[in-house]
């Protein structure tokens, strides 16, 4: 194996454990307007993510440095075809960032609620807008001789695009309600379970069929063994969550995002953008890959590097392990006075 194919995998790796880690973390930002009554169980749903929402970003960021240095050809094409809807994910990534800072420095319950609205806000948007990004890499844009992106947003808005965003919208919302469901006690927790069962039908629907129309279009045996996988692993999570193993259904719901993201990059290579008006015109890990002494440089910096970070992440979650409810929160912080 090449050294330009061990990094496409190492970055469909990365967005693997983004959308994994980010991915729940969006859910309950959702879920803070679908599932939470009054401010106290608000306020629950945000402690749940609060201690590790900013370490499952860092995710984000080594994708995309990892793409501008292994794919070079691949990050300039992208961000510039790209550039409105990745603008608008960014921005609402740097305004959610705001407002879990912000939302508890005044006590005033206008201050609290507006700030809880841009998290809804700034979690629902990036969860749809991922999907459309993926969609059209997956599906191909018109990308021509000079690998420049040469259409239009209204390009980006394709059927296939579209059905994308909505299946990660609401897989995301799934994972963060079967992830509420671990993190909580009480009628919370029994609520989140419930909401999860029919988020998760809809999931099912959406995914099959985005799954099988990728199959149908560029698949092979590998993308359809990890389309099987996903399917299994959405139905025998819902079956968990409906007998009350969050931990289980939180684990499958996993394992459904790692093969939905495995299918698409299986169904990708050796393309990493694909050219819709001429084959020939298509970015591969090949034609848009970094010199060899780069990728080599890469290489042994990332096999330093990302044993530490697994090891200080996981080290994060199992301190913050513990289940809560609104009997954990003070009095003064279901006021709104919380920190």
């Amino acid at each position: 194996m090449e050294l330009h194919d061990v990094w496409f995998v190492l970055i469909a790796v990365l967005w693997t454990g983004y959308f994994f880690l980010e991915g729940f973390d969006f859910g309950v930002g959702i879920l803070t307007k679908l599932l939470a009554r009054n401010r106290p169980e608000r306020r629950v749903l945000i402690n749940t993510i609060g201690p590790v929402w900013d370490g499952n970003e860092v995710w984000l960021l080594t994708a995309g440095g990892a793409t501008f240095a292994a794919f070079p050809e691949w990050y300039a094409t992208l961000f510039s075809g790209f550039y409105l809807p990745l603008l608008v994910i960014l921005v609402c990534l740097i305004v959610r960032g705001v407002a879990f800072e912000y939302r508890a420095k005044r006590p005033e319950e206008n201050w609290q609620r507006n700030w809880e609205t841009a998290i809804f806000w700034t979690s629902l948007i990036p969860a749809f807008l991922w999907g459309v990004a993926f969609g059209n890499i997956v599906g191909g844009v018109k990308i021509d001789r000079n690998f420049e992106y040469v259409g239009s947003l209204g390009d980006l808005l394709t059927p296939y695009a579209l059905l994308g965003g909505l299946v990660t919208l609401t897989l995301f919302t799934f994972h963060g309600a079967v992830f509420t469901a671990l993190k909580t006690v009480g009628d919370i927790r029994l609520r989140a379970r419930k909401l999860a069962l029919w988020v998760g039908l809809v999931t099912a629907v959406l995914a099959l069929g985005f799954l099988l129309w990728t199959q149908a279009d560029s698949g092979d045996g590998k993308s359809l063994v990890a389309l099987i996988v996903a399917v299994a692993a959405l139905v025998v999570a819902l079956v968990a969550n409906q007998v009350g193993r969050e931990g289980w259904s939180f684990a499958l719901s996993g394992v459904t995002i790692v093969a939905f993201v495995a299918m698409l990059f299986l169904s990708l290579f050796p393309n990493v953008m694909p050219s819709t008006l001429n084959g020939d015109w298509s970015l591969t890990v090949t034609n848009a890959s970094s010199s060899p002494y780069t990728l080599k440089i890469m290489t042994w910096c990332a096999a330093i590097a990302t044993p530490l970070v697994l090891l200080y992440q996981s080290w994060t979650y199992w301190v913050f392990r513990k289940r809560i409810g609104t009997q954990h929160i003070a009095p003064d912080a279901a006021a709104g006075a919380a920190h």
